[in-house]
């Protein structure tokens, strides 16, 4: 059973929430490091708009009163993102999302309500490019983090060495076919139409030595945003980014839909009403960039690379799904 927050007190003045959250330091510090070093240009990511991204695996949206208008808080960037490229052809956010998660997910150790993501896109990039961008950050933070938090990796018992195949070796593709096999042969029952469900997800992650990619998901797994392989109808041009010991997902990303007609008719076939995203269509008829990203959650990350518990742990003031707090 997973420990719930304490008071924010007793939470903040607790040596390994410190630790934790110099580590988090250390994350976002080497990803802007490493991410304006390749020419990728920082932006500040929006907070409420007229919709936002309808693909959060069963968290509701929250809505607030803007003028008269119901807006969402942004539950994911994803929008914006393919908007941006207007301006710039590499960009990035680290940016707010809230989600309400069903309450139940309060006991897996790896939900919160509010969290943030460094959301990256490139305009022109394929899959390959983003998973490269993705692999390659990771290697830097963590890299960083060993180099000049050793005594708070120790002081939370997180042996370094743990992650030297991580730093040293390249990360596995893995078809999302494939991951679904395996966990048949290890008696899970994953669904071959859906998503890894969690417990599949971990049993995955606690066997692999490093992190690894699960890649070319099935068509309506996925928001309408994630682009289908030309050459292998009902196949998506995504992947997600998994960390080894049982910690599970850390990134999601994909290459996108841009062309109009193509948006219009996966937002009808998800049973949405395409004027709701009237603002992004209007981009999309007149021509955004084709393009490939990610967003790797930043809680999740300490997490994993402080070696915690639970996902709270790496928030000064962690929401849980399903618990009123400060």
């Amino acid at each position: 059973m997973i420990a719930p927050p304490p008071d924010p007190r007793e939470h903040l003045r607790r040596p390994d929430t410190r630790s934790t959250l110099l580590i988090q330091h250390q994350i976002l510090v080497a990803a802007r490091r490493y991410l304006t070093g390749q020419g990728f240009t920082e932006l500040l990511a929006p907070i409420i708009g007229p919709v936002t991204d309808p693909g959060s695996r069963g968290a509701k949206q929250v809505d607030v009163d803007y003028y008269g208008h119901r807006y969402k808080l942004m539950t994911s960037a994803i929008l914006y993102k393919q908007a941006s490229l207007l301006a710039f052809d590499k960009l990035f956010y680290v940016a707010p999302n809230v989600r309400l998660e069903p309450p139940e997910t309060s006991a897996t150790g790896r939900h919160l309500v509010e969290f943030h993501q460094i959301d990256v896109e490139i305009a022109g990039g394929g899959r390959d490019d983003a998973m490269r961008v993705a692999e390659e950050l990771l290697r830097h933070v963590t890299a960083g983090v060993v180099s000049e938090l050793g005594d708070e990796l120790a002081a939370l018992g997180r042996d370094p060495g743990s992650f030297t195949d991580l730093l040293h070796n390249p990360f596995e593709r893995i078809p999302h076919e494939t991951a679904v096999a395996d966990l048949r042969r290890l008696g899970h029952p994953q669904s071959a139409d859906a998503e890894l469900d969690w417990t599949g997800e971990r049993m995955l992650s606690e066997k692999a030595a490093r992190p690894f990619f699960v890649t070319a998901y099935p068509k309506g797994s996925r928001g309408f945003y994630d682009r289908e392989d030309p050459r292998r109808p009902g196949v998506l041009r995504n992947f997600d980014l998994i960390a080894p010991e049982g910690y599970g997902e850390l990134a999601s990303g994909s290459e996108r839909e841009s062309e109009y007609a193509r948006l219009v008719a996966r937002i009808r076939e998800t049973g949405e009403n395409p004027a709701k995203y009237g603002w992004y269509l209007r981009l999309a008829r007149d021509g955004i960039p084709a393009s490939a990203g990610f967003g790797l959650g930043v809680q999740r990350l300490t997490r994993y690379l402080a070696g915690r518990e639970a996902i709270w742990q790496a928030s000064a003031y962690p929401k849980l799904p399903g618990v009123v707090s400060p």
